[in-house]
């Protein structure tokens, strides 16, 4: 059953098909879609209130930044990712953040720490509420502010491609471990944030997303 999209509350100045992309791809990245859910030009379109032209526009998009799969025959959904694969973009990731998180510290001033702290806060209370989706939004949120202080764009790209293909098999995976304890590896992040500790941040970040991912795949 395909299930209903919620519009996003987008500014009106965006356009039909910037709309439909901006709130479909958040939608997959922080695991709101099933993975394999089935979606269709005409289930878009109707969700958003826009014609058929947007919406095809907005998923050719997403296709291509491998949010969405499409098949031979026309046929689009989510992500929905074996182990091997998992593995695959867990090891990319392990390359790709770590030199993010490097080049982001020396612009890590205690503000910057300061939001991380208080975004890991809300990351452990979806962890103990059970809540699956907020906790993998607030988990890329972590990411995030941190990485946009590396000030490396096309970089950052990268990973959120990466993101993309996670998302969905990470929100059916977390949901299904049902864990109460968050996983220590962002203490480890922040703490090497405030000791200007390089080689101890990079550690930090490639255990996190290496042993984090590989859980799910147990």
């Amino acid at each position: 059953m395909q299930r209903p999209l919620r519009p996003s509350a987008d500014h009106s100045t965006l356009s039909a098909h910037d709309r439909v992309y901006r709130s479909l791809r958040t939608q997959v990245m922080h695991g709101e879609l099933a993975p394999g859910l089935a979606l269709t030009l005409r289930g878009l379109a109707r969700e958003f209130g826009v014609s058929m032209t947007p919406a095809r526009e907005a998923v050719q998009r997403l296709v291509a930044e491998g949010a969405l799969s499409m098949s031979a025959s026309g046929r689009v959904t989510t992500p929905e990712l074996g182990n091997d694969r998992i593995e695959e973009l867990a090891s990319i990731r392990a390359l790709l953040e770590p030199e993010l998180g490097s080049r982001a510290l020396p612009r890590a001033h205690s503000a910057l720490i300061d939001r991380m702290e208080a975004i890991n806060a809300a990351n452990t209370d979806a962890v103990q509420q059970a809540d699956a989706v907020r906790y993998v939004r607030t988990n890329l949120e972590f990411h995030r502010t941190l990485y946009l202080r590396a000030q490396s764009p096309a970089m950052l790209a990268l990973v959120e491609t990466l993101w993309l293909q996670l998302g969905p098999t990470m929100r059916a995976l977390y949901d299904r471990l049902r864990r109460n304890t968050p996983p220590p590896h962002h203490r480890m992040i922040l703490a090497a944030l405030r000791a200007g500790d390089d080689p101890g941040l990079r550690l930090a970040l490639r255990t996190d997303v290496t042993q984090g991912l590989r859980h799910l795949t147990q």
